[in-house]
């Protein structure tokens, strides 16, 4: 990482670059004898009373002290990665959202606020894909008083770690008293490939609509009221696959929504009793096949952080993070 003029480090960055993308070097604890150099790259998102803030691509904002910077200068976004295809962080996101859709919703200027009776935090928090129309303080005392009159948490919803994602909107957000409470990842791939993965598909069964068999494998909720089926019934096009195990309860299920070029993958459940038999392989693979039959070119998913297995499978197929996002709440 070089921050050199004519062999000298110089810091040549200022208050004026809140909002662009920045490397700095620091010393780890300032002023000390025989300190360690350290370095932060991402968004320069506040710079006040001699602290800045900058937040990483995986939404940690890293507080600076100013005295302790050795060095610093602007540099360019982030290069576009060449696995899977092309997508702006807003275009993703709005397909990511209308895969999952509410049982209600509210604009607030730009903002939607969603509710689904609790089931999923994607389904219940706030979409800040714009300018709310007021004061950001203002907009999250309303998201709060919005969810509160509904008994339920108040969460808001951003993403990092691409061009154009709002990790200003992410340290706002702290500065405000609200904290992370999940992350996950928002990954994407070339359809074909899944598609042709050499899974058997045959014990595969693709519907329009999940049965109760389905409903009872998926375990995202206590009791699987029309809220839920509301909300998986939600988006363009959807699909439900199930692969039959000894009883009612499917072995293997899975959700995907075809929208235009896009197939999403959601609810990728498998029995421990069936595990390393390909089952999952074997239900994405079908589904696969019937979004390319409707057009589709590209894959997404999303997979939280902490799912080690998930991430695994999902690396064999092709898939790479675009970018993360967060489920923030008020302390």
């Amino acid at each position: 990482m070089e921050f050199t003029t004519g062999g000298r480090l110089e810091v040549r960055i200022s208050p004026d670059d809140v909002g662009k993308r920045v490397s700095v070097r620091r010393l780890d604890e300032a002023g000390a004898p025989g300190a360690k150099f350290a370095d932060t790259v991402g968004v320069l998102t506040s710079w006040d009373s001699g602290v800045l803030t900058i937040t990483r691509r995986d939404g940690e904002s890293v507080r600076i002290a100013e005295s302790s910077l050795v060095a610093g200068k602007v540099v360019p976004p982030a290069p576009a990665r060449r696995r899977g295809p092309a997508a702006t962080f807003e275009e993703l996101a709005r397909v990511c959202a209308r895969a999952w859709q509410p049982v209600e919703s509210e604009p607030l200027g730009e903002w939607l606020l969603r509710a689904a009776g609790g089931f999923t935090r994607r389904a219940n928090s706030a979409l800040p894909l714009g300018d709310p129309g007021m004061p950001v303080g203002a907009a999250l005392e309303r998201v709060r008083e919005w969810y509160a009159a509904r008994g339920l948490p108040a969460y808001v919803q951003v993403a990092t770690g691409a061009e154009g994602a709002q990790e200003r909107l992410a340290a706002e957000l702290e500065r405000c008293g609200w904290f992370r409470e999940v992350t996950a990842q928002v990954r994407i791939a070339a359809l074909a490939p899944i598609g042709d993965l050499d899974a058997d598909v045959s014990r595969v069964r693709i519907a329009r609509a999940c049965d109760a068999g389905w409903l009872a494998r998926y375990q995202r909720f206590e009791e699987p009221g029309p809220h839920v089926t509301k909300v998986l019934a939600s988006g363009p096009s959807v699909w439900f696959a199930s692969v039959p195990g000894d009883g009612e309860v499917p072995a293997a299920i899975g959700r995907c929504v075809v929208d235009g070029r896009w197939a999403g993958f959601m609810a990728v459940e498998v029995d421990p009793a069936y595990r390393r038999q390909g089952l999952a392989s074997a239900v994405m693979t079908a589904l696969a096949r019937q979004a390319l039959d409707e057009g589709a070119s590209a894959a997404w998913l999303q997979v939280e952080d902490d799912n080690g297995g998930a991430r695994a499978l999902y690396d064999g197929m092709g898939f790479a993070t675009h970018h993360s996002y967060h489920h923030f709440r008020p302390a």
